[in-house]
């Protein structure tokens, strides 16, 4: 397991499912609370993933070069960038635009009909 993340399973669910994993968290938010382009998302969690490589390595004499460790490390916070882009875009949107749309499920919202029969799902 340690050849394959660079560094112990301890180091690595610290650095990056804690440290690094609240800072993906926070991105995934800061992108979709400014309304930008999921892209970003996918651009600042590869940087975050390099960061937790390094960190992994000045803090706790990991692998620097390890390309399993760092795209294990940057799946990891793609997944959390990606949850928490997710559940800011669907909260905002609706309220946002409440008289348009409403909830249909933590990361998916729909368009509001004014019969109440409900509408299909909307994913952008």
């Amino acid at each position: 397991m340690e050849g394959w993340l660079g560094s112990s399973l301890t180091v690595f669910v610290g650095v990056t499912g804690i440290l690094t994993g609240f800072a993906a968290f926070m991105t995934g938010q800061a992108v979709a609370g400014t309304w930008k382009p999921y892209w970003q998302v996918v651009i600042y969690c590869a940087l975050l993933g390099a960061a937790a490589r390094f960190l992994g390595f000045a803090l706790f004499q990991g692998v620097l070069w390890s390309l399993t460790g760092y795209l294990s490390s940057a799946a990891v916070l793609l997944l959390i960038g990606t949850a928490s882009f997710r559940l800011t875009r669907a909260r905002k949107m609706v309220c946002q635009y409440p008289w348009v749309y409403e909830r249909s499920g933590l990361f998916t919202w729909r368009e509001r009909h004014p019969d109440g029969s409900g509408g299909e799902l909307t994913r952008t």
